[in-house]
């Protein structure tokens, strides 16, 4: 892995220790904070793997390495006080030992007017319809007319969409691309495509965008 950032800067607690706050790359999502040494960040930079120190066995631990479900680097960041780490990871499998997709799922409290969501939130709402009909649903009944009738769906949702924005109207562009967007997400339920494979081949792309970019500027 490419490092640009001189370790001996971190700031390490009067035990040698970091925390390192683990998010999903992609969601975004919290999946676990653990502790790491200077020992255990080098291995992981020198791996690619998440490796932390445990304080209750007194010893490193590569995350994963029982259970299958590592944790593949994609970046590490320095908070700014250079005390806390923020590692980006792939994952093979949950990232608690409980089977759980995150350690983080006791919720305590709950705004009754603020909500959080996802696009993976949403997709798990439309997939529990097509693997759980519910009667007068709309997306059980485009699951139940299969993939041409979504196609048509989708045509008419790009459509409106065009016509909403060569009218240069911004909300009701956001209206029908939100239309679009969850047609889209029907279509990929009914053919088996997940978030993820979508994100990756935009990843793909991104990388080879910033390929020829690191290239231009060296030519």
């Amino acid at each position: 892995m490419n490092t640009v950032f001189d370790i001996n800067e971190l700031k390490f607690d009067e035990k040698g220790l970091i925390p390192a706050v683990v998010i999903e790359a992609g969601t975004h999502k919290l999946l676990m904070v653990a502790w790491m040494n200077r020992e255990s960040l080098e291995k992981s930079i020198e791996t690619g793997l998440t490796c932390f120190w445990s304080r209750s066995r007194g010893q490193l631990w590569t995350k994963g390495e029982t259970s299958g479900n590592l944790q593949h680097i994609v970046s590490i960041t320095a908070d700014c006080d250079k005390d806390t780490l923020q590692v980006i990871v792939k994952k093979d499998g949950p990232a608690c030992h409980t089977g759980n997709e995150s350690c983080f799922f006791n919720p305590l409290c709950e705004s009754d007017e603020l909500a959080d969501f996802s696009l993976e939130d949403l997709m798990e709402i439309i997939k529990d319809r097509k693997v759980n009909p519910k009667e007068g649903s709309y997306t059980t009944y485009l699951f139940e007319k299969g993939a041409d009738k979504i196609c048509k769906k989708i045509g008419e949702e790009s459509t409106e969409v065009i016509i909403a924005a060569t009218q240069q109207d911004k909300k009701e562009t956001i209206y029908e691309i939100g239309d679009l967007a969850y047609h889209v997400m029907v279509l990929m339920l009914e053919m088996g495509i997940s978030l993820e494979e979508v994100r990756n081949e935009l990843a793909s792309r991104h990388v080879i965008d910033k390929k020829v970019k690191q290239e231009h500027m060296t030519s």
